[in-house]
């Protein structure tokens, strides 16, 4: 399965596919260099994320992810 690579646009969470790679390594390589070549001003984050295919990972990116329960001693 391979690693894609995604600018997730805000407000609306719009998704453009910038890339794909073989193996996490270069994924997040590409992702590091991207987000390094940003500018203040853009309105955007960048993503990696593991899917058997493009819809799967954007499926994956739009789900909204329930918080941590804060219980215990440590909160």
């Amino acid at each position: 399965m391979p690693y894609f690579v995604y600018k997730i646009t805000t407000p609306f969470k719009q998704l453009e596919k910038v890339d794909s790679f073989p193996n996490f390594k270069e994924a997040s390589a590409f992702a590091k260099s991207v987000r390094a070549g940003m500018a203040e001003a853009d309105n955007y984050a960048v993503k990696v994320i593991f899917a058997e295919s493009e819809l799967q990972a954007e499926d994956l990116l739009n789900q909204v992810r329930e918080p941590v329960p804060m219980t215990g001693e440590d909160y």
